[in-house]
């Protein structure tokens, strides 16, 4: 017998017992992998491009796809199975792991991930795709079964597969991202990937693999490790020059909670809070639409007031500068942003939040109103974030306007951010009119505030539209007067009402408006 016939013989060898089971365990680590991957695709849409329905559809189907032609391209590699296989996992673990450096500095630098994402997704999916087929070559090597053996080894290659995406779905978000962030924790994932990678070149397919696909193995292992281990030793500097191109003032505090992004810059006294991109605020007009947003809301002169999102602090601050109120249930989603609120922004927020009259709720908003069985409230203030994905469209729909009325004592008012006017027409009167569908008589109105530019509100209550006014106790102010608050309600002839169907939770309709109007 030659030598390459003792080798041909070796590579028909089948796997052990033992080898069989540390292949499987290997399976469902790279499947945790490709689950793991495809999540920090949906997580980078979310955060860089509002991850709307289009972009979720477009990751979770073009995933789908792409495993099946990731399938069909690996019929060719099935007489090489065991290279492939190792290969494959070296290539995935790559890409994998520098798929979240990549998209955000391509957002960062070009200001459009999106062809970075179809390509990314496309890769990472053929990449998966070609897993299970050549898995199944290597599980059935050698091994001469009937049908009903090769049906139990299918079945245990997925029951692993499956197994491995259920890990992968539950360390994602409950270890990888909060605890490493979006880069390293693609960068850790990619780890995984080249380790079992590693563990089936050196130990499980060693018999199979010539003694230059061993080396070329690991060569390609340890240049793959290198790369993604400097990665991660550099993630932060990355993280931190990207970032700072997107805004354009320093970055003095950026932290990624389990919700979203803050970002807080600072420029000659200027502060300003940015979650997710979108700007909450500067310090240096923060009054004109803190003051628009909460005076007409107090202009009965409320003893109990609930303040919905606002979770800066900045509206608390101007509620409590009123003797009349008693007491204050503020409601946030977020306990980073509290935490901010009550460190960074303390001073601007005049320590709003740890005032004795302020019960901190830290809940989502729409849970938090369909399970109060308590008191009703005199005043309440909508201080939300702008509807651009389906997440926040739901704080936007009829339904949830519905639930806020409802905890509305009689003779109290209602008042909800709403947008621009001008830059996103059809959301603010979208806005309008799905309080009006809640059963409430609303008032629009709008000031300039100028970080955000021309800025729209709606006061509302039971039955007829209430008029626009201040307390007669009202604290000084810095903005609003009278004439100022009746000149708000007043809208010039190209920003004129528009009839619009509501927003509701089958019908979202706000978040595309809002994104029509950021492309415009």
């Amino acid at each position: 017998m030659t030598v390459l016939d003792t080798e041909e013989a070796a590579t028909a060898r089948p796997l052990g017992r033992r080898a069989r089971v540390v292949l499987l365990a290997a399976v469902a680590a790279c499947a945790a992998c490709g689950l793991v991957y495809e999540l920090a695709l949906l997580t980078l849409s979310v955060s860089l491009t509002g991850g709307g329905i289009t972009e979720t559809s477009l990751i979770v189907a073009g995933f789908v796809a792409a495993l099946g032609v990731g399938a069909l391209l690996a019929k060719p590699l099935l007489p090489y199975a065991a290279q492939a296989f190792v290969g494959v996992e070296v290539v995935l673990g790559l890409i994998g792991g520098l798929s979240a450096a990549a998209l955000y500095v391509a957002f960062t630098f070009v200001g459009s991930s999106t062809w970075v994402l179809v390509v990314a997704t496309a890769a990472i999916g053929m990449l998966v795709g070609a897993e299970v087929p050549l898995l199944m070559t290597l599980l059935q090597t050698g091994r001469d079964s009937d049908a009903r053996e090769t049906g139990k080894v299918l079945a245990n290659l997925n029951a692993a597969d499956y197994a491995g995406a259920l890990l992968g779905g539950l360390v994602w978000p409950l270890v990888l991202l909060p605890m490493a962030g979006l880069i390293r924790g693609a960068a850790l994932t990619g780890m995984v990937n080249l380790a079992a990678a590693a563990v089936a070149a050196l130990f499980l397919l060693r018999g199979q693999l010539r003694p230059v696909a061993r080396v070329l193995s690991v060569v390609a292992l340890l240049l793959a490790a290198a790369l993604l281990g400097w990665l991660l030793v550099r993630a932060a500097d990355i993280e931190t020059t990207s970032r700072q191109r997107l805004y354009p003032d320093p970055v003095v505090f950026a932290q990624r909670s389990q919700y979203q992004e803050i970002v807080v810059t600072d420029r000659a006294g200027d502060m300003r809070l940015y979650l997710d991109g979108d700007l909450q605020f500067s310090s240096r007009d923060e009054h004109r639409y803190t003051e628009a947003l909460v005076y007409p809301a107090l202009s009965r002169s409320p003893e109990r007031v609930l303040i919905l999102g606002g979770g800066d602090g900045l509206a608390a601050r101007e509620v409590l500068r009123h003797n009349f109120v008693r007491e204050v249930v503020q409601v946030e989603l977020d306990p980073a942003v509290v935490e901010l609120a009550n460190t960074r922004l303390r001073d601007l927020n005049a320590g709003a939040l740890q005032d004795d009259r302020v019960t901190l709720v830290v809940a989502d908003a729409f849970r938090w109103l369909r399970e109060h069985t308590g008191a009703g409230f005199d005043s309440v203030i909508l201080d939300l974030p702008d509807p651009d994905t389906p997440a926040l469209g739901r704080l936007y729909s009829t339904e949830f306007y519905g639930l806020a009325a409802a905890v509305v004592n009689p003779g109290g008012l209602l008042v909800v951010q709403s947008g621009s006017p001008y830059s996103t027409p059809d959301a603010f009167w979208r806005t309008v009119a799905s309080v009006e569908t809640a059963g409430l008589g609303v008032t629009p109105y709008h000031v300039y505030v100028p970080s955000f530019g021309d800025w729209g509100f709606a006061l509302a209550q039971p039955g007829t539209p209430p008029e626009l006014a201040l307390s007669p106790s009202a604290a000084p102010r810095r903005f609003l007067d009278p004439a100022t608050l009746a000149a708000a309600a007043v809208f010039p002839l190209d920003r004129e009402r528009r009839s619009l169907e509501p927003s509701t939770l089958d019908r979202p309709r706000i978040v595309d408006d809002m994104r029509r109007g950021y492309e415009r």
